[in-house]
C-alpha cells in the first residue's frame, strides 16, 4: 500500500498571513489523521515562513501516524530533529531562501556529507531519506550514502504529464524507481503530485512506498473540502 502523507505548510503559511493561530495547525493535522491521512509532513525553514519550529514541538505531542520532516540539515535543523525523533527526515538541498525545493541532491558531490548526516539519523533511530532526481546514479548514490529511501522529485513527471503524453513524463521515474528496488531501498515521492497525475504514478510504480503533497491537496480542499480531498487522493494511490 503507498501511503498519502499530507504536507501542511501552506495551511501555516495561511495562519502566518494574518497572525493569532486561525487556521490551527495543529487542529489541521489531526483533522487530516481523522479524516485517512497515513501521515504529517512539515518542512521547517530558517525563517519561518510556514512551519515554526513551535509547530514542530507541539506536532510531535499530538500525531499519531508517521511523523515526516523535511529539510536542509543545518545544524539548527538536525539539532530539531534528533530532539523530536519522527519516524523519518526527508533531506534536501534547498537554499535558506528557496521559494520551495526545485532539484533533488548531487549524491555524488556530496556523498561523504551526506553519509555523515545520514549516520547521524540512524544513530537517533530515524528514517533518512534522500531528496533526488529521477536519475539512477543519484539513486544508487544516495544508498551508497546509507540512505533508507529515497524521495523522487516529481515537478517534471507532473510538467510533462500535461506537456507532452503520460508514458513520456513517467519513463525515467519508473527507471529511478527500479535502481531504488535493485539497491534494496524504499520510495517516496513528491512535488506537485494531483488528482490529475496521482494515478498514472501510481500504477506505472506500484511499490512505492509513500506521497506528500500539500499544495494541491490544500488547493482541492478549497473546492471539495478537506475531509474528500484526503478520500480522492486515497482513492488514486490504493
Amino acid at each position: 500500500m503507498t501511503r498519502l502523507s499530507v504536507n501542511i505548510n501552506k495551511i501555516a503559511t495561511i495562519r502566518n498571513a494574518r497572525g493569532g493561530n486561525n487556521p490551527d495547525v495543529v487542529k489541521v493535522a489531526l483533522d487530516c489523521e481523522r479524516f485517512g491521512a497515513d501521515g504529517i509532513t512539515v518542512h521547517p525553514r530558517p525563517d519561518e515562513r510556514h512551519i515554526r519550529r513551535q509547530d514542530v514541538y507541539d506536532l510531535k505531542k499530538v500525531l499519531t501516524t508517521e511523523f515526516n520532516i523535511e529539510g536542509y540539515p543545518a545544524p539548527a535543523f538536525m539539532e530539531l530533529v534528533c530532539q523530536i525523533k519522527p519516524a523519518q527526515v526527508t533531506l534536501v538541498p534547498d537554499s535558506p531562501d528557496q521559494i520551495t525545493s526545485n532539484h533533488g541532491w548531487d549524491t555524488l558531490k556530496n556523498q561523504d556529507f551526506l553519509t555523515d548526516i545520514v549516520s547521524e539519523l540512524k544513530r537517533n533511530g530515524i528514517r533518512a531519506s534522500v531528496f533526488v532526481d529521477p536519475d539512477p546514479m543519484m539513486v544508487e548514490l544516495a544508498a551508497k550514502a546509507g540512505a533508507d529511501r529515497v524521495e523522487l522529485y516529481t515537478e517534471p513527471y507532473a510538467t510533462n504529464y500535461v506537456k507532452f503524453d503520460p508514458e513520456t513524463a513517467v519513463k525515467p521515474f519508473v527507471t529511478a524507481a527500479r535502481k531504488a528496488r535493485e539497491c534494496g531501498m524504499g520510495l517516496n515521492a513528491g512535488h506537485d503530485l494531483s488528482l490529475v497525475n496521482l494515478r498514472f504514478l501510481k500504477e506505472q510504480i506500484p511499490w512505492l512506498d509513500e506521497v506528500s503533497i500539500g499544495h494541491a491537496l490544500v488547493c482541492d480542499a478549497l473546492y471539495l473540502g478537506l475531509e474528500k480531498t484526503i478520500s480522492e487522493y486515497k482513492k488514486c494511490i490504493i
